[in-house]
């Protein structure tokens, strides 16, 4: 059931009986703008961290405690040209608890104190807390990039963006942009976005779709415009973008992006998935089994796939000296694909393997509720399970090859050890 609160301002209500807790989600979603990421980051480690009512974390954790033990969070991330900031809450069912007691009218009512009540003045946050939120969230990404498997993703998506300094800046942001908010900026921020920004309010439970209705009618949101959420989609560059990095590691990393032109639930898209779990994506995969295993070339060696912004990523740990060798293997791999070359068991075995990965998510609240968020913005992607298993399914060995074949090297990223 879905219920438009104020326009642009969504509850939807997906009622189950398979879980004991209740799973709420508060969706905050706005164009992807390079000048904003950090900021939205920021704001969510402020809101997550203390409110009016619980003006210091102990006194926000002691709530939580109250509350049965929920648990709370806010987390950032991207899609396509999105950004999201999603306030989450999980809470025990008012069914399990003793002498009747009715928890959850108490969590929402916590919600919406962390959300319309934080810590701020007439004009700015609380200024200790701005100031040592700031510092973690620097430090936080600084330690982002001392993970050298992240900083050969994040530079190879700087790399084959180029010009897209919205896709460029990683979801989280960057130090230098948080470094120069100010407690009065980011109080203007947050007015702006609770006003514009899109809403979505989903609740994954056994509940009564009546009673959360209620429970959200009178929150305090206004009208706000709505927008499409669009994918990203980059043309294809006239030569293969290189960069190489010289840093203090022993293990060399080279991560590739590929452009596929294939979208979320778009023409090929259960294609696409096959062809990622015979390429790199599951431990058979050819990527695996000849550049890990048979020919000892990589450390680990993977692929993963991006259909909100057309994107498909090798990444490979290597001794260096190995560079040429694990490039021309992978192209190999790409190549045998195209051919149709896999193994007798293979096709069936991916397919079942992306079967039972759906099934499971289906147990999942957290992947539940993220499937009905998507769906409500991609209208064309509402499948029933039984469908979405036999596309699946349907996928033939031709189709994998036709993938395979329109898969396009746009960027080579190499972190090369030694003293940088």
């Amino acid at each position: 059931m879905s219920i438009t609160l104020k326009q642009g301002v969504n509850l939807h209500v997906i009622p189950t009986d398979k879980y004991k807790t209740i799973r709420v989600m508060i969706r905050f979603a706005a164009p992807l703008r390079e000048e904003t990421i950090s900021k939205r980051t920021l704001l969510s480690s402020l809101l997550e961290t203390n409110s009016q009512a619980y003006p210091t974390q102990t006194k926000l954790s002691e709530k939580l405690a109250d509350l049965y033990g929920a648990s709370f969070g806010i987390n950032v991330n991207k899609k396509g040209d999105s950004h999201y900031m999603s306030v989450i809450l999980n809470v025990v069912n008012d069914k399990f608890l003793p002498n009747d007691e009715a928890v959850l009218p108490e969590a929402i009512a916590f919600l919406n104190e962390i959300i319309f009540n934080p810590n701020i003045t007439a004009t700015q946050f609380d200024e200790a807390t701005f100031k040592r939120e700031q510092e973690n969230l620097m430090e936080y990404i600084a330690s982002i990039y001392d993970d050298k498997q992240s900083y050969a993703a994040l530079a190879l998506q700087a790399l084959y963006f180029g010009e897209a300094e919205q896709q460029k800046v990683p979801s989280f942001g960057t130090a230098e942009a948080v470094s120069v908010e100010t407690a009065v900026t980011l109080k203007e921020y947050y007015d702006k976005m609770l006003k514009t920004d899109e809403v979505d309010i989903i609740v994954v439970g056994d509940v009564e779709e009546t009673v959360i209705g209620q429970l959200f009618q009178n929150w305090d949101f206004n009208d706000r415009p709505t927008y499409e959420q669009p994918f990203y989609q980059q043309a294809l560059l006239p030569k293969v973008l290189t960069k190489v990095d010289v840093q203090p590691v022993i293990q060399s990393k080279l991560n590739l992006a590929y452009q596929t032109g294939i979208y979320y639930h778009k023409d090929a898209y259960f294609a696409l998935q096959v062809f990622n779990g015979l390429f790199g994506g599951f431990p058979h995969s050819k990527l695996f089994m000849n550049v890990r295993e048979k020919e000892s070339m990589a450390y680990y060696a993977s692929s993963s796939i991006d259909t909100f912004r057309g994107l498909l990523t090798v990444q490979t740990g290597i001794d260096g000296a190995n560079k040429d060798r694990v490039l021309t293997l992978v192209e190999e791999q790409l190549t045998s694909l195209i051919a149709g070359e896999i193994e007798p068991d293979a096709l069936g075995q991916t397919k079942e393997m992306l079967k039972n990965q759906y099934l499971l998510s289906l147990d999942n609240p957290s992947a539940v509720t993220e499937a009905a968020y998507i769906n409500s913005k991609f209208p064309h992607s509402q499948m029933t399970d039984d469908q979405w298993l036999a596309a699946v399914e349907a996928v033939s060995l031709a189709d994998v090859q036709a993938v395979a074949a329109n898969v396009t090297l746009q960027a080579v990223y190499f972190m090369e050890g030694g003293q940088a």
